[in-house]
């Protein structure tokens, strides 16, 4: 697969909704109907317009994943269901580390196991919790830091 990381343009605002959307239906299975669509209308009208956003594009020049990022904070990362697996998601933490360092910082939803375990593989490490998300919900988050 040919991918490069560019940065956001705004005419991709509904495919990375899609992917957010597609990403989290596959992998939220903790959230309802009404709590996707909820994080979904934050993603569209708040989410990918206050952070500094990269993403991977394909041949096609087509998102294919992105990351969002507060400074050293990864505030969103997500990968099309049909590429999970393909390395997408390391390239977009390798671009953020390469960027910002090593002090990169993520929360992640304690639910979330397979997003938990794929931090864990590229070296982040537990630095806390809370029972809240961001948006003051019951998801719990797991706060983790990259340790190298």
């Amino acid at each position: 697969m040919n991918t490069k990381i560019v940065g956001y343009e705004a005419s991709y605002r509904d495919q990375l909704v899609d992917i957010w959307y597609r990403a989290v239906c596959r992998t939220h299975h903790f959230l309802t109907k009404e709590d996707i669509a909820f994080y979904k209308n934050m993603v569209k009208n708040e989410a990918l317009s206050s952070v500094e956003v990269w993403m991977e594009i394909n041949e096609k020049k087509e998102p294919v994943g992105f990351i969002g990022l507060d400074g050293t904070k990864i505030e969103m990362l997500f990968v099309d269901p049909d590429y999970h697996g393909k390395g997408i998601g390391s390239r977009l933490l390798e671009h953020a580390e390469r960027k910002y360092g090593p002090n990169l910082k993520v929360d992640v939803n304690e639910q979330n196991e397979g997003a938990y375990a794929f931090y864990k593989r590229y070296g982040f490490v537990q630095t806390g919790r809370s029972e809240l998300d961001g948006s003051g919900r019951p998801f719990p988050l797991i706060h983790l830091d990259l340790e190298r």
